[in-house]
């Protein structure tokens, strides 16, 4: 199913200092589509990327064992208290991305990772920026979780990935169906481009990324199943 209608913000009570991902609009798309999965006290959900923690409560509250990885101290501290606030218990470690779990596998993966495509030579290694930029083609992030996630993932297990149509979703579709999952979009929604997106259109239109004319951009929710 394909909505164009987002889910509510996730609630006020949500600690987010700076240099941590504040919950946007792609939250609320990932927390639709997994609304939409067959969860309860039994599921096992990993939350890679988990920033604020956001998605890894709301999987917490409908039901399931959370464990949330972010490579951030800032954000593995944040994550932890926003659950304390919301009397959730999620497992919160610091890592990068799958190696933080070595040897564990999920019945379900989510993912808001970071994938703005960038002019910037490298990734940045601290300060806000860490969470949204991805490298010249928005992907640095999106194809690592691509190629872990099989590794991860139960047999039956679903990814629910978002990120921009920027980045190209036919490139992720691809990329998981080679690893053997059967993918699909089940959310998208148009947004308006943000302050880091206006403050780089010029150079997405020269990376041929984006219309002279565009002001929107399609976020997507990718969902993938292994046999």
């Amino acid at each position: 199913m394909v909505s164009e209608t987002l889910m509510p913000a996730p609630p006020a009570l949500l600690l987010t200092p700076p240099g941590v991902y504040a919950p946007q609009w792609d939250t609320g798309l990932l927390m639709r589509a997994l609304g939409r999965e067959d969860i309860d006290n039994a599921t096992e959900v990993l939350d890679l990327g988990t920033g604020s923690g956001a998605v890894a409560v709301q999987a917490a509250r409908l039901g399931a064992r959370v464990t949330a990885v972010d490579v951030s101290r800032l954000a593995v501290f944040t994550a932890r208290v926003n659950a304390l606030l919301a009397g959730r218990r999620v497992r919160v470690r610091r890592g990068d991305l799958t190696t933080a779990v070595a040897g564990r596998s999920y019945d379900l993966v989510v993912s808001n990772p970071p994938y703005v495509p960038s002019p910037a030579a490298r990734l940045p290694r601290r300060g806000a920026a860490r969470a949204w930029e991805a490298g010249a083609d928005g992907r640095a992030f999106v194809d690592r979780i691509c190629e872990a996630a099989p590794t991860v993932l139960r047999p039956g297990g679903v990814l629910l990935i978002v990120h921009s149509g920027l980045c190209g979703t036919d490139a992720t579709l691809r990329r998981l169906r080679d690893r053997g999952l059967s993918a699909s979009v089940t959310e998208r929604a148009a947004v308006p481009y943000g302050p880091v997106l206006r403050s780089r259109r010029a150079w997405l239109v020269r990376q041929g990324l984006s219309g002279t004319d565009d002001h929107q951009e399609e976020l997507v929710v990718v969902r993938a199943a292994r046999p």
